[in-house]
């Protein structure tokens, strides 16, 4: 019978009484002791950690976009790719956590339901957030984070800020004529689609040689996209087959209204041009 192996004897260290451990570097006392179910139901934990963990993606999205638009803004598109591309796969992660979440039952959910009370996904400030970055800046969303003045102030100053999907126009209104009231619009206020945008982005397709930058920015644009729609598409079936057609718990018509925001665009222009090409 072979001896078990003894990771000191290949160089691991073993002691940690005074040094850095994986446990401390993480700060796991805190992550792993952040589930506090209500109820004595089994699958409470289940749904705390799936709305925990998609948190911490979510902050990394944040983080990514953040520097993404630091980078854009000061003319360094390559460094920009690679941090949107990791949006994507942030959002393709996101989506495979729906596959766990739906090996809860509808009779599994109302074990605990009630202990939620009026909290929701729909309250997600972050969620809030990455919507405002990526141009989806409906002001009525601000409403439920009015008890947090903290919440409130971070949401406000990203809304001061370009989304996106602005700077990405910036960049291409360096080739093509993009008109004024595009350029200097009020930026806290919902992007809609101009006719002028997207005849400069059916250029860029049309001569993605000529135009490779714009062209990878674009495709880019909609990777990311592509993959935020399936999240919100397998939300709204996830929520359907937990429970229904009832209303949410934070009072929304549920389905109904996650169906509603699957019609909205982020980079409309990008998803329109392809019926022109």
């Amino acid at each position: 019978m072979t001896d078990p192996i003894n990771p000191a004897q290949h160089g691991a260290q073993m002691s940690f009484d005074g040094r850095m451990s994986y446990t401390d570097y993480l700060g796991l006392d805190a992550v792993l002791t952040a589930q506090h179910p209500l109820s004595t139901a089994h699958d409470e934990m289940l749904f705390i950690i799936q709305h925990q963990t998609s948190e911490l993606w979510m902050r990394l999205a944040i983080h990514e976009l953040d520097a993404a638009r630091t980078e854009m803004l000061a003319g360094r598109l390559q460094p920009a790719f690679k941090m949107v591309a990791r949006v994507a796969r942030i959002f393709e992660q996101l989506n495979k956590a729906w596959d766990v979440l739906r090996t809860m039952t509808p009779a599994d959910y109302s074990t605990f339901r009630e202990a939620l009370g009026q909290s929701s996904g729909f309250q997600s400030w972050q969620y809030r957030k990455i919507e405002f970055m990526l141009g989806n800046r409906n002001h009525a969303m601000l409403k439920p984070h009015a008890h947090r003045p903290d919440l409130i102030a971070e949401l406000e100053a990203e809304l001061a800020k370009p989304s996106l999907y602005d700077v990405a126009i910036r960049h291409l209104a360096d080739t093509f004529p993009i008109p004024d009231e595009v350029l200097h619009r009020e930026v806290s206020r919902h992007y809609e689609a101009h006719p002028a945008v997207q005849a400069a982005w059916v250029e860029v397709y049309r001569q993605p040689e000529k135009y490779w930058s714009l062209y990878d920015l674009a495709e880019k644009l909609v990777d990311m996209e592509d993959y935020f729609r399936r999240w919100r598409f397998n939300h709204v079936t996830t929520v359907e087959r937990v429970i229904g057609f009832k209303r949410g718990t934070g009072g929304t018509v549920g389905v109904e209204y996650l169906r509603r925001m699957l019609a909205v665009e982020l980079f409309p222009e990008l998803w329109h041009l392809r019926t022109e090409l």
